[in-house]
């Protein structure tokens, strides 16, 4: 009797019990919220620590280089009452760290100053430029992924077959030849030689001013615009002068994802679920195409996107060799004329999409694997 008056006692609701309802931890809704409150502020801490550092990397290029800015103002001619001036007008004569403050201060707001090569604020320029380069790097990348993610599958399923040799040769010569011969030999063979494709520039000199008249620019990209507008013809024309820049932009684009696909897709065949699927009677096809690449997408994207990224810093010499109107021409022009306002200015465009690449990258695998988000 004791005992059960005991355990009676013990569960009915009382006192203790309730001060032990107070005390109880937080809701898992609660914990969650504030779990993801803190990644956030830790992701918007370390983007703008980030952004701050690609600043101070640029600021202090722009002062180590040997090109005087005033001097590239005024020219070699200028007295010391105007060199003295110009200092004073730009900030040069005050101390470094407050020259930096300003830097960042302008940054935020969009101010890296006027270009030396087109009187213009070189805000203005690159939002006249840039949409070419991110055109051109976009199909460039879909079709890298498109050649390269099945390629490097496919390579990875027959280790040492021959078609894996000609995968990994096709990928090897993508990172050894330089991309202005490519380029070079790919206008003289298909447009000067066979005709198969327009020629430098975007669009011919008739149907530039057909653009520039008829077709709204609104987002920049002429086949976009072209489309949206039912310009067909201009469309067709933009889309034969894409196609040269664009493809060999994709060979290298193709050469680094196949060759990473691979490596990956090797890693994930070799593992115990893979054998255990096989053994199961699982076809084929839905083990290295559904769960052995769906395993591997997380990585892939990061590889994808840093390709992007690359190819958004590194089509200079494409878009040089093309005369492809892009933000590597302007740096390419900018830096023969030593305009740098607008070698800064681009450069911080540049590494800022890359940095925004890496976060859209970031986030999106969140999405795809639950164990990042856990």
């Amino acid at each position: 009797m004791r005992d059960r008056d005991a355990l009676t006692d013990t569960a009915l609701p009382g006192p203790a019990g309730a001060a032990g309802a107070d005390s109880a931890p937080p809701r898992p809704l609660a914990g969650a919220v504030l779990r993801r409150l803190r990644s956030l502020v830790g992701l918007v801490v370390t983007l703008a620590a980030t952004l701050v550092g690609l600043l101070a990397v640029t600021f202090l290029i722009g002062r180590v280089v040997p090109i005087d800015p005033v001097l590239a103002i005024l020219g070699e001619r200028a007295s010391a009452e105007q060199y003295a001036a110009a200092r004073e007008a730009l900030g040069l004569d005050r101390p470094l760290i407050e020259q930096f403050a300003i830097y960042v201060r302008d940054a935020a707001t969009g101010n890296f100053g006027t270009s030396l090569l087109t009187a213009n604020p070189v805000i203005d320029d690159v939002r006249r430029v840039f949409p070419a380069t991110l055109e051109l790097a976009t199909i460039a990348t879909i079709l890298g992924v498109l050649l390269g993610v099945p390629a490097g599958v496919l390579a990875a399923t027959r280790p040492g077959s021959i078609t894996d040799q000609i995968v990994r040769v096709v990928g090897l010569m993508g990172y050894s030849m330089p991309v202005f011969w490519l380029g070079m030999m790919g206008l003289l063979l298909f447009y000067g030689m066979l005709g198969w494709v327009g020629g430098p520039g975007r669009l011919d000199a008739v149907h530039e001013m057909m653009y520039e008249f008829e077709v709204p620019a609104r987002t920049g990209m002429i086949l976009i615009d072209t489309a949206l507008a039912g310009e067909w013809e201009i469309f067709r024309n933009a889309l034969s002068h894409i196609v040269m820049p664009a493809g060999v932009l994709a060979y290298y684009s193709m050469a680094y994802i196949s060759r990473m696909t691979r490596s990956f897709m090797i890693e994930q065949l070799g593992q115990e679920y893979v054998t255990t699927a096989r053994v199961k009677g699982m076809p084929e096809w839905r083990v290295v195409w559904v769960h052995a690449l769906g395993n591997v997408m997380v990585p892939l994207i990061t590889v994808i996107a840093l390709s992007y990224a690359n190819l958004l810093e590194g089509s200079v010499l494409t878009e040089t060799v093309f005369a492809w109107p892009g933000l590597g021409l302007y740096i390419t022009n900018a830096l023969l004329s030593a305009d740098m306002a607008a070698v800064m200015g681009s450069t911080i465009v540049v590494g800022a999409a890359f940095i925004l690449l890496n976060l859209a990258s970031d986030l999106l695998y969140r999405l795809i694997d639950p164990r990042a988000r856990a």
